[in-house]
């Protein structure tokens, strides 16, 4: 987080920068935008009408769903219904419909367009025509286009209501064609219902003309064939109904069973009479009453006998009177067996006079008297097709006309609850949506730039990028220092004369952080040879190797600063010294070495200038007298400075790097590449003769962006000013 906070502090003008821009687009955006209305209109859709089975059948109500509420929105955004306001409202006229504007007065086109004889207030002819004739011409369809693209409906929520909503620079117009369409739809369902209650009086009428002629075709054919087979037509009084006809023919089964029962008795009567049987054991005379009294009184009788005949003789009057009284009674069984055989005779010839007489009745109301059966059949299927076809036609009338009644009171299927009223307020554009979508992707369009000149930036700007990619220490961070930041008294000085001037500064303090950070990069040899280098040319390394000699010479250590930037004698010129001999004339042979030294007794520091120009450093500075000179200066000085080219031009500080105790890498303050540092340092020979890097030029107001705390070497706060004096 705090990462991100720096991140926005170091950024936020150009994030301001683009953020504005991105607003003014938006406020421009907005200010060429045509202010829109929009009206809306709500339609209730009534619970949809189904029909129970049955002919006295009535409309149940159902609620509309998901499916039905869709399709009625795709209803009112059609372009039949569409066409409809189209033509009514007289669209075709208004310019916001693709109609004609009206010229400017007094225009040169508007002269042209007279010249030619066009009209520019009406539009083309073929389109009223279109109007008229019911075509679909270009110009009615961009207007009906136009308005359906104006034109949106939707579900309010989960109820049966649609929101239709219109959308026009003019408010009333906006109002008058929202109410323009809810009016055609609600129009456009009862003319629907009208067409189809047209469409199914149409067939009901054609439908019931054929089942008429059916009705009068069946009954043509049953007249036909009883006229051609000389069937009498029974009388209409004698006409009997599908009832009544099938109770005819159920007793004439009654009696046809009847008869047959009667000749199964009658069958067993005549077997037992001609196989000489006693007509006694008929199932008659078993379960007559009579017959069973006289055999109950016979019984007795008998009994009486035998009691007699064990007393008396059989010639006793008892005897001879119980015996006439049980001959009686067996006369009386044969004569009541004898009537029970003629009840069966009587009762056979009955039953079959009954059938007969059925079978006469029935086949005189039927008109079928002597027909065979053949014919009797024919005749029962043509009267059946005329019973179904009647049958069918009443019922179909019938049906047709409770249809028709209870159309003719249908609900109807929709209706306004709210029509449209004038907005007050323009919908489009949304100003506050659009600035705040504005405000957005200036914010994203500013960070993510401002990450991408981050990225960009291929210098180092924390220590903990030191760190990560050079696995070397920071040793100190040099402030950039202004003119007004070098004047002392009315003077400008010079970076390596301001410690001198002022020993006490921040500035000071920093280069003897620095020394002592050396000192402490090896405490068992503390390194007395120091090299000073850099990657590119102008990232301060001389001007650092001028004043970290001076500090030291100010300490009291007897210093010697070494020029050993051949090729450019920046050192050299500092001390005024570019012209005369030195450390090239010395490798050369041609002086001796105390007279190429020349010491500055106000900074109290020895110096060994360039000399004379070379055509071949590389070659001077590998050579072993300067490997034996600067042993013998160890010899002579606490500490000897090396200034060096940088690294990336030339292979000179690769070569002196072999002499040096430790080597400080300068790098310019969030400006040196970091690839090429690292290939830089990679070069110099032992890497571990690399005491770490000095940022220069570091700019602190842009420092402390970084963090205090991801930025130590930072000694600008408020809380250090205290410890410096001056």
């Amino acid at each position: 987080m705090r990462e991100a906070i720096h991140f926005v502090w170091r950024q936020w003008r150009f994030i301001a920068a683009i953020t504005a821009i991105a607003l003014l687009l938006g406020a421009i955006h907005v200010a060429r935008q045509t202010s829109l209305y929009t009206a809306s209109a709500q339609l209730l859709l009534d619970p949809v009408k189904e029909k129970a089975g049955g002919p006295d059948s009535i409309y149940l109500d159902t609620l509309p769903d998901q499916s039905h509420v869709d399709n009625q929105m795709a209803i009112i955004r059609s372009t039949a219904l569409l066409r409809r306001v189209v033509e009514k409202e007289r669209l075709l006229d208004d310019p916001e419909f693709g109609g004609a504007r009206a010229p400017a007065s007094g225009g040169l086109m508007a002269t042209l367009r007279g010249l030619f004889g066009k009209s520019p207030d009406a539009p083309p002819a073929d389109a009223r025509d279109s109007v008229r004739t019911g075509e679909l011409t270009p110009e009615l369809a961009r207007a009906v286009e136009s308005l359906k693209g104006s034109t949106q409906a939707a579900r309010s929520g989960q109820a049966s209501v649609i929101n239709v909503s219109f959308t026009s620079a003019d408010p009333a117009k906006a109002a008058r064609l929202a109410n323009a369409i809810v009016d055609a739809y609600v129009v456009d369902k009862l003319d629907a219902r009208f067409e189809a209650a047209k469409r199914a009086s149409a067939w009901l009428s054609d439908r019931l003309v054929e089942l008429r002629q059916q009705l009068r075709e069946s009954e043509e054919a049953v007249a036909k064939f009883r006229a051609d087979n000389n069937l009498a037509q029974s009388s209409p009084s004698a006409t009997l109904s599908q009832e009544q006809l099938g109770q005819m023919n159920a007793r004439l089964v009654a009696a046809r069973a009847e008869t047959a029962e009667k000749k199964a008795r009658l069958d067993l009567l005549q077997k037992m009479e001609n196989d000489g049987a006693s007509l006694a054991a008929l199932p008659e005379a078993v379960a007559s009453s009579a017959i069973a009294e006289l055999r109950r009184q016979e019984n007795d009788l008998t009994r009486q006998e035998a009691d007699l005949l064990a007393r008396y003789s059989e010639r006793h009057p008892s005897v001879v009177n119980v015996r006439a009284q049980i001959a009686d009674i067996r006369r009386a069984v044969g004569a009541e067996v004898r009537r029970l055989s003629v009840n069966i005779k009587n009762e056979y010839e009955l039953a079959r006079a009954r059938q007969a007489a059925v079978e006469k009745t029935l086949r005189d109301v039927t008109g079928q008297t002597d027909i065979d059966n053949a014919k009797a059949i024919t005749l029962r299927e043509l009267e059946r097709n005329v019973a179904v076809n009647k049958n069918l036609f009443e019922d179909f009338l019938q049906r047709s006309r409770v249809t028709q009644e209870q159309a003719s009171f249908q609900a109807r299927d929709a209706r306004v609850i709210t029509p449209a009223v004038r907005p007050g307020a323009p919908s489009e554009p949304k100003k506050f949506r659009i600035m705040l979508g504005a405000l957005i992707m200036g914010l994203l369009a500013g960070v993510g730039g401002a990450y991408a000149m981050e990225l960009m930036n291929a210098g180092f700007s924390t220590p903990r990028q030191i760190e990560e990619m050079l696995e070397l220490p920071l040793l100190a961070s040099i402030s950039r220092m202004e003119a007004r930041d070098l004047t002392v008294d009315g003077v400008v000085l010079s970076m390596p004369e301001y410690p001198l001037a002022k020993p006490l500064s921040r500035f000071s303090e920093s280069i003897r952080s620095l020394r002592s950070a050396v000192q402490m990069s090896d405490v068992d040899f503390p390194p007395r040879v120091l090299q000073i280098t850099s990657t590119l040319p102008g990232e301060g390394k001389t001007t650092m190797a001028l004043t970290i000699a001076a500090s030291a010479a100010q300490s009291g250590l007897k210093t010697l600063l070494m020029d050993c930037d051949l090729r450019r004698t920046s050192a050299s010129r500092f001390f005024r010294n570019e012209t005369t001999v030195g450390l090239v004339d010395y490798l050369a042979g041609d002086i001796e070495l105390q007279k190429a030294f020349t010491y500055d007794q106000k900074r109290r520091l020895w110096v060994l200038p360039a000399g004379a120009h070379t055509q071949s450093p590389p070659d001077l500075l590998a050579s072993d007298r300067l490997k034996q000179l600067l042993v013998a200066l160890r010899e002579q000085f606490d500490l000897i400075v090396i200034d060096t080219p940088p690294m990336g031009p030339v292979a000179d500080p690769v070569i002196v790097s072999q002499l040096a105790d430790k080597i400080i890498y300068v790098v310019r303050w969030a400006s040196t590449a970091r690839e090429m540092v690292a290939h830089s340092i990679a070069r110099l020979s032992g890497r571990k003769k690399v005491a770490g890097v000095v940022f220069n030029h570091v700019v602190d107001r842009r420092a402390q962006k970084y963090g205090r705390y991801a930025y130590a070497y930072y000694y600008g706060g408020q809380y250090y000013k205290k410890y410096y004096n001056e």
